[in-house]
């Protein structure tokens, strides 16, 4: 299967960050990001598609987890 490439929106970074008390700054070094993408990112600019699994990775989730528009029931 081929890897996904491009820019996703990526609507649920800021509910999922705050939910493991995380800084912008934090998750930002875990994920190798800088803050600026982080924040960018948490006001709905898409990001990279390798950034999107950086910052999945970061917080332990897989990249679909972040990118779904609604919590799944």
């Amino acid at each position: 299967m081929a890897r996904p490439s491009g820019s996703a929106s990526v609507p649920r970074l800021r509910a999922m960050r705050e939910a493991r008390l995380m800084t912008q700054e934090e998750l930002a070094e875990k994920a190798g990001v800088s803050r600026f993408t982080v924040a960018r990112t948490e006001r709905g600019e898409p990001a990279r598609y390798s950034t999107v699994r950086q910052l999945a990775e970061a917080l332990g989730v897989e990249p679909a987890v972040l990118m779904a528009e609604q919590e799944a029931p």
